[in-house]
């Protein structure tokens, strides 16, 4: 052990930094959960408040809007993680049967180039195309005899706006794990399958589908520890008061109620039910990906 930090110890010193931000700004922070079981007063701090133990978790289940609240987050959220996964599979399997290099990497590039924009950027982008008034989509329906959509104001189509708009921001990153997978497929497997006769459709299936499979299940498996992660920064920059019975998810709740309504410790207890649940599952999607793809990290 002596000999080994001798040898390694430039490593250890590179590593310092990083560990003390992440002491600070990560663990540090963590202690004040403790005002989730407080009825927290700024002025009075945290070792002053009366403590009201699970009293403001009781509430979250009687408030008026606490289960579709919950219910707002798992569904879009579901959503999300589906079609997430369904749709950078099938544009993976589609440009890996792409032969131009050049054309290749020129889709790539264009795909994935709206997953580095923030939702600040987009958010104002698809607030300005899909507006009712001179919007460039209702202007579309409107040319073939459709009327304008409310796609921010209605609370159905706020939530598949939302949806598809995430999809279409992340899908070309997600594809890069999935076409890394096809491309390391041996070739000499299409080229056994093409000597016996099969034709491209055949490969796809029998050859490209089966491999990349376990990939699959190791991403689906780990998404499921995010499936109450909706997307803070889309919806608090796409949504209004007109949509929040179909729109307000468990993070844009927390902070409307915590930070603008100066209910901490009301919303430090939504904070902290989510991040249990989250951790249960992330457990939970840990085991079936050791399970049925062989993945563990320790």
């Amino acid at each position: 052990m002596v000999a080994y930090l001798r040898k390694t110890w430039p490593f250890h010193i590179l590593l310092l930094p990083a560990l003390v931000l992440c002491i600070v700004f990560q663990y540090v922070p963590l202690f004040g959960a403790v005002i989730a079981f407080q009825d927290y007063e700024p002025w009075l701090g945290i070792k002053g408040s009366p403590w009201v133990g699970f009293e403001h978790f009781r509430y979250l289940f009687t408030y008026p809007d606490g289960k579709q609240i919950i219910w707002n987050t798992l569904i879009i959220s579901a959503f999300k993680l589906i079609m997430n996964l369904f749709i950078p599979i099938v544009f993976a399997l589609l440009l890996n049967e792409v032969r131009k290099t050049l054309f290749k990497r020129a889709v790539q590039t264009f795909v994935y180039l709206p997953h580095f924009l923030s939702w600040v950027i987009l958010g104002g982008i698809l607030i300005d195309i899909l507006s009712t008034e001179g919007g460039i989509v209702n202007r579309l329906l409107n040319v073939f005899g459709i009327q304008s959509i409310f796609f921010l104001g209605d609370g159905n189509w706020f939530r598949f706006t939302v949806i598809l708009s995430d999809v279409w921001k992340e899908f070309g990153f997600s594809t890069i794990i999935f076409l890394a997978t096809l491309v390391g497929i041996n070739p000499a497997l299409y080229e056994a399958a093409e000597i016996d006769g099969a034709s491209r459709w055949q490969q796809v299936k029998l050859i490209s589908v089966p491999l990349i499979m376990p990939i699959v299940i190791v991403v689906a498996t780990l998404s499921l520890g995010r499936i109450l992660d909706a997307g803070f920064d889309q919806i608090l920059n796409l949504y209004n008061p007109l949509v929040y019975s179909h729109g307000d998810i468990i993070d844009t709740f927390v902070y409307r109620e915590g930070l603008n309504n100066g209910q901490f410790s009301f919303g430090t207890a939504v904070g902290l039910f989510k991040s249990a649940i989250g951790f249960v599952l992330i457990i939970i999607s840990y085991v079936m990906a050791s399970k049925f793809a062989n993945y563990r990290i320790f």
